[in-house]
């Protein structure tokens, strides 16, 4: 007999073309992917997969029964939203996510606390995550993002704020080497470049344009990584204002300046908005999120 359930593995193999991408997506070991995958190609009496060299490929059966594997999950996932907005009651869990740095700004501030204190019936779960999770498939309520929001019209987004950027280096760098005066300066200085997925931010974009000949001391994927390079006096690199005030080892030699700026936003979709738990939380976070995202920018 066929197990819906089992589809949730086969898409997952689908779309990371292994098992192991597979698990780590759904949050289970390679081998239950591998079973519950088996026990649909059994249920349907057809290979879905093949095992080759470095991964799995859809057979011709399994690319035919994508799209309508497809169609079921956005099915089910409607019907679960649907589902939890008929529950009037402000209780229960709802979960929010967030970058691992405005997670961390989060916890320090003492944000969740008050929100439950306020709030003893709802249960907020930080999820920090720097991929995007999917909020159509119930991967989260509740999304802080910066940049741009996004073009799909089943989602719904308020800015929250635009938070200021810098250039910093460590206190030890600029006791060996100086620092810069103006951005023409900063191609005379090793640098830390933002690489992979925040290659575009604006300040990403903006180091590059002003300092292109820059010598390259070390390349990083993720906000945590620069400020851990800066730290350590490899070379200057533009951060989050609040973020960095908060590590005294730290030095802002330029900025902040508004080109640097990043824009924030808070979103969910439009079915859950509906539900009064998730909207408590949405606004509770845009009338306090703004004074967590920019406390203590401008101290240096």
């Amino acid at each position: 007999m066929l197990d819906w359930n089992d589809l949730r593995y086969f898409l997952a193999v689908a779309r990371g073309g292994s098992t192991g991408i597979a698990a780590k997506a759904l949050g289970v070991n390679q081998s239950t992917v591998q079973r519950r995958l088996r026990a649909l190609e059994v249920a349907l009496d057809c290979s879905l997969a093949e095992r080759q060299a470095g991964g799995y490929r859809l057979t011709s059966h399994g690319q035919q029964l994508l799209a309508h594997a497809e169609q079921v999950e956005a099915t089910v996932n409607t019907l679960q939203r649907q589902s939890a907005s008929l529950d009037k009651r402000a209780a229960g869990l709802v979960k929010l996510t967030s970058h691992v740095t405005v997670g961390q700004r989060i916890i320090k501030s003492g944000f969740l606390d008050t929100f439950h204190l306020e709030n003893p019936g709802i249960t907020v779960e930080l999820i920090m995550e720097q991929r995007k999770l999917d909020l159509s498939k119930g991967e989260a309520d509740i999304a802080i993002r910066g940049g741009r929001l996004d073009d799909d019209p089943a989602l719904v987004g308020r800015k929250i704020a635009d938070v200021p950027w810098g250039i910093y280096a460590s206190h030890s760098f600029v006791e060996r080497h100086g620092r810069p005066s103006a951005p023409a300066d900063i191609k005379g200085f090793s640098v830390v470049e933002l690489s992979d997925e925040i290659e575009a931010l604006p300040a990403a974009r903006w180091m590059k344009m002003h300092a292109p000949a820059a010598r390259v001391a070390v390349r990083c994927s993720n906000i945590p990584s620069v400020h851990l390079a800066i730290k350590s006096g490899a070379g200057i690199a533009p951060l989050p204002a609040a973020y960095a005030t908060a590590d005294d080892a730290l030095v802002r030699v330029l900025g902040p300046f508004p080109e640097l700026d990043y824009p924030m936003f808070l979103v969910t979709h439009r079915d859950l908005r509906r539900i009064p738990r998730v909207n408590a939380v949405f606004e509770f976070c845009l009338s306090e999120l703004k004074s967590v995202l920019m406390r203590g920018e401008m101290k240096k």
